[in-house]
């Protein structure tokens, strides 16, 4: 989420799979508020293209963005959260299976979502900073 950075939905898979993307998008939409119109970024992945996919984002009433081929910047807030996942979790832990990756994956996405601050978000986590009261 562009506003404080949060990981809103996430699936993992073996294989590059249609699958693991509906899934992704189910965990998704049951966080979408009545009226929500979101826009959903992404890179020009085969997935992204496909018409399943752009069928399941106009069902939701979402608008699919995508960046210009071979221009990282227009995605740079995932690129962005994908190097600090490396740096901070992938690069630094050693894994003995794909079960352990899967397990803890998870595991930093909550650590990331609910405790990590962010100086940009008042020194609060993302999920922090969403629940705050609005100014009146």
């Amino acid at each position: 989420d562009l506003y404080n950075g949060e990981i809103i939905a996430f699936n993992t898979s073996r294989r590059p799979v249609f699958k693991m993307i509906s899934e992704m998008l189910t965990s998704a939409w049951s966080k979408l508020k009545p009226g929500d119109r979101p826009i959903l970024h992404s890179d020009q992945g085969w997935q992204y293209q496909m018409p399943a996919y752009r069928r399941l984002l106009e069902q939701r009433q979402v608008t699919q963005s995508m960046s210009r081929k071979g221009n990282c910047l227009d995605n740079a807030a995932m690129e962005s959260f994908f190097a600090v996942l490396k740096s901070e979790y992938y690069y630094l832990t050693k894994f003995n299976n794909v079960e352990e990756l899967e397990k803890g994956l998870a595991d930093y996405i909550h650590y990331y979502n609910h405790d990590r601050i962010k100086l940009k978000l008042k020194g609060l986590s993302p999920v922090q900073y969403r629940n705050q009261p609005l100014a009146t």
